[in-house]
């Protein structure tokens, strides 16, 4: 006879938040390898920053096949430039999840990618891995039975498309043994940065720091939130070595240098200054705390 009083095992609902613009190609590579995710539980939400009509479709598409048996959501906002913290934004509060995991949406996941992400996830951290950097030439290599297959994800077939180049590139094919590869993530001196490309954290500490700060354009964007969870205590932990992410290679009008200059030194600001809190997040204030730094004045100082 089973104990009413016992204490029942918390389900921890998870969701991929997968950021996207203008790029229905990958989105559908990426898609297809969360479809073939094994031994993971979890919903997907489409953060579209913007995108026309061929994006609409594809997702429509996959809604009316019934491709995965995942449970997918699309956000969308009107396009005005590069908005990719303000989208994001919106899913985290719009979500109904716990664990939020975020990759971009040229980025394919290997089979066992999310269910390491929730195997890893702890209290008080949150997780930061990597990505493997295609050329230009393997956007043509890749295809949809390559990744069902994941023939894509194989140390022969990353060879062929990136040479041997720097050993941490190839760490990140994520094929040695978990004991070893997580030694190794212990002892790197890679700094334990947000990466909006494969990064994961617990919903409620998003929550607490007020998520991406808005008013940031492209360039270090998302590191600068990373930083603020580390000033409230929710401390990086490696997973560069145990997840292999595949990044396709595309054109990036909306970059600019100066921009990308300007938010890394703000980053460091904030590193150096303990704010865990932004006033262009979720939730928008008239005024900042009197602590926080203003980037606008970041910004005219560096004029």
């Amino acid at each position: 006879m089973s104990n009413p009083t016992a204490t029942q095992p918390t389900i921890v609902r998870t969701e991929v938040i997968v950021s996207t613009y203008n790029n229905p190609m990958a989105l559908n590579y990426v898609l297809l390898a969360l479809a073939g995710q094994r031994n993971a539980d979890f919903m997907v939400c489409v953060a579209d920053d913007g995108s026309g009509e061929p994006t609409h479709a594809l997702l429509e598409s996959w809604s009316r096949r019934r491709l995965s048996p995942i449970p997918l959501r699309h956000i969308w906002q009107p396009d005005d430039g590069f908005r990719k913290n303000t989208i994001l934004n919106k899913a985290i509060d719009s979500s109904q999840a716990d664990y939020l995991i975020f990759i971009d949406g040229d980025c394919v996941a290997r089979p066992d990618f999310i269910a390491c992400h929730i195997a890893r996830r702890a209290e008080g951290a949150f997780l930061s891995g990597g990505m493997i950097r295609l050329p230009d030439r393997s956007t043509s290599a890749l295809s949809e039975q390559g990744i069902g297959s994941g023939e894509v994800f194989r140390l022969n077939w990353i060879f062929a498309q990136i040479g041997l180049r720097k050993l941490s590139v190839l760490l990140k094919a994520a094929v040695l043994p978990m004991v070893l590869a997580s030694k190794l993530e212990w002892i790197t001196p890679v700094k334990r940065t947000w990466n909006g490309a494969n990064s994961s954290a617990w919903r409620r500490d998003l929550i607490a720091v007020n998520g991406f700060d808005e008013s940031l354009r492209y360039g270090a964007e998302d590191v600068e939130m990373g930083a603020r969870l580390s000033n409230h205590g929710i401390v990086g932990q490696h997973i560069r070595y145990s997840t292999c992410l595949l990044h396709i290679e595309h054109l990036r009008g909306y970059a600019d240098a100066n921009i990308v200059q300007r938010n890394k030194a703000y980053v460091r600001e904030v590193r150096q200054s303990g704010i865990d809190w932004t006033a262009n997040g979720i939730v928008k204030l008239a005024a900042r705390p009197v602590a926080e730094i203003e980037y606008d004045q970041l910004l005219s100082s560096e004029r």
